[in-house]
């Protein structure tokens, strides 16, 4: 069982022990237990074999060990169907909407009888929920909205959520007998920010062996499909995985056809057919007149088992996966001008993130020295402002402290700067929840949205654009508003958002919580395009989460960026030049 079944388990625990009304604390123990597993590295199943004290791993006490240990050597928990006896599970699915938590889905469930989504939605469309007190027209049409939205998404899985099933599938698939080559290709490869299903390409001595370890895989709800070259597993996660079991010589072609995307396959094959070329799956064939149509091996086999053939073929430079989406980069090859994309090891610094002072789980010490231990020059520590309520946010007076706490930190530090950052709310008219006395005395200001989401477009648009026009502005933060399968953006004329950074200097935030990847590529794309800067940031609320710069970095090579693009890819030195663009006298 992997870390992150059991991490649901015990999330799934805590929303139907809040639903029932259960003590606090006890409800908080299960999710404090959850997260700290969810971000483990060890496989939990591996100390639970080898009969290691789980105790000693931070916020799981007895109980929780022995709710583990239960769940790694029977697949089951007592207590869950202990719980789910007294609250049906779809209870648990009304939390998944956007504004629905588990105190509004009890008293849903409770006064309304509403069980799950399709419950609720019934209930809205016969005015059920009409007159109920508490819940006012504006609840309903946030609540309609929030169905749509979970709609849309219930069979797509965030890249995170696909990364953490993926990468011990592909582990459990190297063991397979006899195996040679696996690998992982789609729009997994091509890193989208969401996934409907996994494609599995391999090698092998054997195929009869290795289909057999791929169908026995421990995680599996059934099997679909079990061929000679080919099988469909649907794992208890819900998501589809196939396997497709190649000859050598086709590996190259077949996994870059299956990487895709359709549009780039399509403008390569073009190519192939102008230099007397057939190229699929299969490989590289060169082909006379009438022998296109004979069969997809047909003619004489030139190349197909590496990726590399099928760019050579057609007289291109290879390219990374994530620019595969007929976005220019076939010509761009052509002519030896592919962008070099920014990397992991290229950042700096992470330009957003919070602490204790506001709703993030650990002190700035604990966030500066995680961060030093990624090999960052800098972070910015930059919690939330007074309007964010629900994230305890700081007003001038709680900040003035924090300022002390920094300096004191950065006497004491060795080889991390702690920039003084807030991410300030962006009020209903535009203006910024905090005054500018302190607004020009912190490092860096990040700007955000986090109220009045249903604005018009053009309302929306020339609120963010008045924030932006705030010589202490920085960064705009998740600049849509998105939540990934949770809650859609909020209205507003990209282009022009784009257009006010360009003019006023403003940075454009990647947000790189997986749930947020927030500019999408295509924004993000648009942005490079005009020169404006992109800041990386993770919005970590904790140690753990420093880790998803990994997926804005993914976000922000699928829309072109190389290092030179990126603010926090500059040296300390730089970036404080780049601070001090605006208003030089603001930080002294």
């Amino acid at each position: 069982m992997e870390n992150y079944e059991i991490a649901d388990v015990l999330n799934e625990v805590a929303d139907l022990l809040e639903i029932q009304g259960e003590n606090p604390f006890r409800v908080r123990a299960y999710r404090n237990a959850a997260r700290t597993i969810d971000e483990m590295t060890q496989p939990l199943e591996d100390l639970v074999q080898r009969g290691a004290d789980l105790e000693e791993i931070p916020t799981i006490g007895h109980d929780i060990a022995g709710y583990i240990t239960e769940l790694v050597r029977t697949g089951r928990l007592w207590r869950l169907e202990e719980a789910r006896k007294k609250v049906p599970r779809s209870v648990t699915e009304l939390t998944k909407l956007e504004g629905v938590g588990p105190k509004r889905a009890t008293r849903l469930y409770r006064e309304l009888g509403i069980r799950s989504v399709d419950d609720l939605e019934k209930s809205i469309a016969r005015g059920k929920l009409d007159g109920v007190p508490g819940i006012g027209k504006k609840t309903i049409e946030n609540l309609t909205r929030a169905i749509r939205d979970y709609r849309k998404h219930t069979e797509r899985f965030t890249l995170a959520e696909a990364d953490r099933i993926v990468e011990p599938l592909l582990e459990y698939m190297k063991r397979a007998p006899g195996i040679d080559r696996v690998e992982v290709a789609g729009s997994y490869r091509r890193r989208l920010e969401t996934i409907g299903d996994i494609d599995l390409l391999a090698t092998c001595s054997d195929a009869g062996p290795v289909m057999a370890h791929f169908t026995s895989h421990p995680n599996i709800a059934r099997v679909e499909q079990a061929g000679p070259t080919r099988g469909t597993i649907v794992l208890r996660s819900g998501l589809h995985v196939d396997l497709r079991i190649l000859p050598p010589e086709s590996y190259g072609a077949a996994l870059h056809y299956f990487t895709g995307s359709k549009a780039h396959n399509i403008a390569v094959r073009k190519l192939g057919i102008e230099k007397g070329l057939k190229i699929n799956e299969y490989g590289i064939f060169r082909v006379g007149k009438g022998e296109a149509a004979k069969g997809k091996t047909a003619g004489k086999r030139i190349g197909g088992e590496e990726e590399e053939d099928v760019f050579r073929a057609v007289g291109m430079e290879p390219m990374p996966p994530e620019i595969r989406e007929d976005r220019g980069e076939v010509q761009a090859a052509r002519e030896g001008r592919l962008p070099r994309l920014v990397t992991v090891e290229q950042i700096r610094g992470d330009l957003q993130m919070h602490s204790t002072w506001s709703d993030g789980r650990n002190s700035i010490r604990e966030m500066a020295s995680a961060a030093r231990g990624l090999g960052y020059e800098y972070i910015a520590v930059t919690d939330h402002s007074k309007a964010v309520t629900v994230a305890g946010g700081l007003g001038p007076r709680e900040l003035v402290k924090q300022w002390k706490e920094i300096d004191r930190l950065n006497r004491t530090l060795d080889g991390l700067v702690i920039l003084k950052g807030m991410e300030v709310d962006i009020l209903a008219d535009g203006a910024l929840d905090l005054p500018d006395e302190y607004l020009l005395r912190l490092d860096l200001v990040i700007a955000a949205v986090h109220s009045r989401m249903a604005m018009p477009q053009a309302r929306m648009t020339e609120r963010i654009i008045r924030a932006m026009s705030h010589p202490a502005v920085d960064i705009l933060a998740h600049p849509t508003g998105r939540i990934i399968n949770r809650r859609e953006p909020y209205a507003v004329d990209m282009e022009a958002v784009l257009q006010a950074a360009k003019e006023y200097g403003v940075a454009l935030e990647i947000n790189a919580h997986p749930n947020r990847l927030d500019l999408n590529d295509v924004h993000a794309f648009r942005a490079r395009e005009l020169g404006v800067k992109i800041a990386i940031n993770t919005d970590a609320h904790s140690t753990a989460e420093l880790r998803f710069m990994r997926y804005g970095v993914d976000q922000a090579r699928r829309a072109w960026a190389e290092k030179k693009d990126i603010l926090n890819t500059m040296t300390l030195a730089a970036l404080r030049k780049w601070l001090g663009r605006r208003h030089p006298g603001r930080r002294a």
